[in-house]
């Protein structure tokens, strides 16, 4: 029953969209996630890629590399090819102690395409989830032999967005895929967090903290939004500022679980000043975990 609490580096500079944060240094990010109260946080576009080039960086601000983001091809690689193309970052997660790898396969995804709305994201046809989940669990079985969790990231603009999809998702794999649950990404997609957070109470790894706010979201359906214009416009933020049921979802976690729970709400640093909303970000997840009956590892 007890977790920690980390963030995500996307709340200082964004990966998709490079220019929201370019000019924030590495060393501003780190110091105010530590400022902030967490005590890890997952890789950025600044992070060095060596093992031993981040370590030190990230031990001088007493913080833990938690995971990072692996966008996956398999639609198009074979499982030897996926394997040797992830290689460098699993090396890398487990080189710095991470158990879990964000895994996410973005064959056709359009979440990173400012230009592509929403609606035009793939999808998986009934007939290819067999073999599409077959490779994943092989991805899986190798991923685990080195001491790393597949925890796979439902995402919006990509095959697996929806609450159907994860059904479907952890239909067609094995234990060594797990799930990384996102509050925020599940809510976007019409789901029910909560829901998923029962039906998959031993599958769940790693856990996703984000908002959502309303009226944006609504825009964004309304209008046929891309998902980089909904991340511009204000579509995520951080827990307990928008209209996610934290203590719904918490509840519904099981108790057994034991990883880190990690803000990741991309914003844009310009309007929603990234230390002030890392320290309310904190605040509320502690309160939120806290009252769900976890016990907050510092």
């Amino acid at each position: 029953m007890t977790v920690t609490l980390g963030t995500n580096p996307i709340a200082w500079s964004n990966d998709d969209l490079p220019e929201l944060g370019g000019e924030t240094p590495l060393e501003t990010c780190l110091f105010e996630a530590r400022e902030a109260g967490f005590t890890g946080i997952e890789l950025g576009n600044k992070f060095p890629r060596q093992a031993d080039a981040l370590r030190p960086i990230l031990e001088a601000h007493r913080l833990s590399l938690i995971s990072g983001w692996y966008s996956a091809n398999l639609l198009d690689r074979s499982v030897e090819e996926e394997i040797a193309a992830m290689e460098p970052h699993l090396a890398l997660l487990a080189a710095l102690g991470c158990k879990v790898m964000v895994f996410c396969d973005t064959s056709g995804a359009v979440h990173g395409d400012r230009g592509t709305p929403l609606t035009q994201r793939p999808t998986l046809p009934e007939d290819a989830w067999p073999e599409f989940g077959r490779k994943l669990t092989a991805v899986g079985d190798h991923m685990a032999k080195r001491g790393v969790r597949l925890a796979y990231h439902h995402h919006m603009g990509t095959l697996v967005q929806s609450e159907a999809e994860v059904d479907l998702l952890m239909q067609h794999t094995g234990l060594s895929v797990g799930l990384l649950l996102d509050s925020g990404h599940m809510t976007v997609a019409g789901g029910d967090a909560a829901a998923l957070a029962r039906r998959y109470a031993s599958r769940i790894n790693h856990v996703h903290a984000k908002d959502v706010r309303r009226d944006v979201l609504q825009t964004v359906r309304d209008e046929d939004w891309s998902f980089l214009d909904g991340v511009i416009g204000g579509l995520f933020t951080v827990p307990g500022d928008g209209m996610v049921d934290f203590p719904r979802i918490f509840d519904a976690l099981p108790k057994s679980y034991s990883g880190w729970m990690v803000v990741e709400a991309e914003q844009d640093p310009a309007k929603a000043h990234p230390l002030t909303y890392a320290r309310l970000g904190y605040r509320n997840l502690w309160k939120f975990a806290t009252g769900a009956g976890f016990e907050v590892r510092t």
